[in-house]
Formats: structure tokens, C-alpha cells, sequence
């Protein structure tokens, strides 16, 4: 089954609470912690996650691109986080062998998230001990990117590499998604796809959700 988890990014902050009701047929909720450093972009911290964990009891998927993300895992996931993504490109492996130590010690799911500069193989020897690999499909920091169609190959890859090492593994996507570039990445093998700009600019969120669905 495919899962939608429309992202925050694009949603209007000045409603978020009205905003994330309106996405309430989606399965995830993705929200994007940027902290100008790793990314060229600040947005949200754990106050706002906490804020949004008290308004819906959708899937809280946190997508951390900051520098060295284990100082920051306890106090995402005691805000309410179900789901903590790190990037690899964000710390040496002992940092990132530390963010998942400390994931497992909060009882959160464990993401490691991939730069388009990433390969796919760079997730091998993290994959039988995580629950989701995100694929970035665009360079991260910014909303409303054009999908990168070179990185599909990089998807089908990973889809192998979890169906041999962990099939329980979910593969996210995340970048340029809409209808059309949804049915690309599922093709290749994933079975989350973030989206912001397809759902929050649509006229229907509803009908936008089911759309990218397939």
C-alpha cells in the first residue's frame, strides 16, 4: 500500500492547525526540521513538532537536515515524533550509529535520508537496523523543487537492497512528487511519498491525496 505523508513545508503557518486537519486522509504527516547549517534554510523546531503532535494523531514522520543529529533525538522524539530521519551526509558514522542508539533508547522509528549525491550503497551498512530509507529527489533545503528523474535508478537499487536485506524497511521519497512523478517513484519501488506542493496548492487536498495514491 502506498502512503502519502504531505509535508508542512508548504502548508500556511499562520493555520497550521487548520491545516494539517485538511490533510487528514493522508497517513504520515512529514515535517522538515532545517537548521541552516546542513541545509541553507531554517525552519521548524521540537516546540512546533510538540505544538502539532497536540493537534493530530496522524503519523508524526520528522525529516531532521541538520548537523549532527544525535544531540537533537531526545528532544524530538519527547515531543512526539513516531518517525526521525538522519542524514547521513550530517555526521561521521559514529554520530549517526549514536542518532539510531539513541532513536532505540525513545522507542521512535528509525530513518536514514539520502542527498541526490548519495549512492544507494551507502545505505548497506545501516539497512537490517532501520525502518525507512528516504530518497531525496531534489537537493534539500527548499521547498517546490523539480523532481530529479536521474535519481530513480538510486530507487530501484534500495528497493532490491530492502527486499533482500530488510522487506519490513519502508523507501520514502521526497521531492518534486505529484501525480505524474508519484507513479515514477512507486514504479521504481517506494511506498511513501512526500509531497507539499502537490497537496497544500491543490484545490482539492482531498482528491489531491487519493491522486497521488494512484
Amino acid at each position: 500500500m502506498i502512503k502519502i505523508a504531505p509535508s508542512i513545508l508548504s502548508a500556511d503557518f499562520a493555520n497550521l492547525g487548520r491545516d494539517i486537519r485538511r490533510v487528514k486522509t493522508a497517513d504520515w504527516l512529514h515535517v522538515d526540521v532545517m537548521d541552516g547549517a546542513f541545509v541553507p534554510n531554517i525552519t521548524v523546531g521540537v516546540p512546533v513538532v510538540k505544538s502539532i503532535r497536540k493537534c493530530t494523531d496522524l503519523f508524526l514522520d520528522v525529516h531532521l537536515m541538520v548537523e549532527k543529529p544525535w544531540r537533537y533525538i531526545s528532544a524530538f522524539a519527547r515531543a512526539g515524533a513516531d518517525l526521525l530521519s538522519v542524514h547521513l551526509e550530517a555526521d561521521m558514522p559514529p554520530g549517526v550509529r549514536d542518532a539510531l542508539r539513541i532513536m532505540d533508547e525513545h522507542k521512535v522509528k528509525k530513518g536514514i535520508a539520502l542527498r541526490p549525491i548519495t549512492s544507494a550503497e551507502s545505505v548497506l551498512p545501516w539497512l537490517e537496523q532501520i525502518d525507512l530509507v528516504l530518497v531525496m529527489t531534489v537537493e534539500p533545503g527548499f521547498g517546490g523543487q523539480s523532481f530529479m528523474e536521474n535519481q530513480l535508478p538510486k530507487i530501484e537499487a534500495i528497493r532490491r537492497f530492502i527486499d533482500k536485506y530488510n522487506p519490513a524497511c519502508d523507501l520514502q521519497v521526497d521531492g518534486g512528487i505529484n501525480p505524474m512523478t508519484a507513479r515514477q517513484v512507486t514504479a521504481a519501488g517506494a511506498n511513501v511519498l512526500v509531497a507539499g506542493t502537490a497537496v497544500y496548492g491543490a484545490p482539492d487536498i482531498e482528491l489531491a491525496i487519493a491522486s497521488l495514491r494512484g
